[in-house]
């Protein structure tokens, strides 16, 4: 079973569900994820730790 991935969404003023998530890394080096609203469509970020970016990245 995959992860839900929960982000905050500006637009909406709620957390949300993360709508397929990639994998980035960031200026500073730290991973996040990069998704879309599923209520309002805009894009959002969640900063993510990095044993969360390695069993993102391994499923």
């Amino acid at each position: 079973m995959e992860k839900e991935w929960i982000a905050y969404d500006v637009k909406a003023r709620k957390k949300v569900k993360l709508v397929d998530p990639k994998l980035v890394t960031l200026k500073n080096g730290k991973k996040a994820l990069k998704g879309k609203s599923m209520e309002t469509g805009i894009s959002l970020f969640r900063i993510i730790s990095p044993k969360d970016a390695e069993q993102f990245s391994s499923k």
